[in-house]
């Protein structure tokens, strides 16, 4: 990670203990900025190897939208995968 995903990491798991909604939904912006300002392609990318294991979205209006918490537990676990 870096750590400009790291601080976005930290800024959320904030958010996420004071607001306590394991439900709440960001969209594919967000998720890109929170993995490090990926680029679109590259997380189509991902969502299409199945080795990464990557949270799926949900689509709302043709829109993309992911649990919160499914990110950032993904990422915390590729954490431990790269140590």
């Amino acid at each position: 990670m870096n750590l400009r995903t790291d601080t976005a990491i930290a800024a959320l798991t904030v958010t996420q203990d004071q607001s306590a909604n394991p439900n709440k939904r960001i969209p594919a912006h967000t998720v890109r900025e929170l993995c490090g300002g990926i680029s679109d392609m590259s997380l189509w990318r991902w969502l299409n190897d199945p080795a990464l294991n990557f949270p799926k979205p949900i689509y709302i209006a043709r829109r993309r939208y992911w649990r919160e918490v499914e990110i950032i537990d993904w990422l915390e676990s590729r954490e431990s995968v790269a140590a």
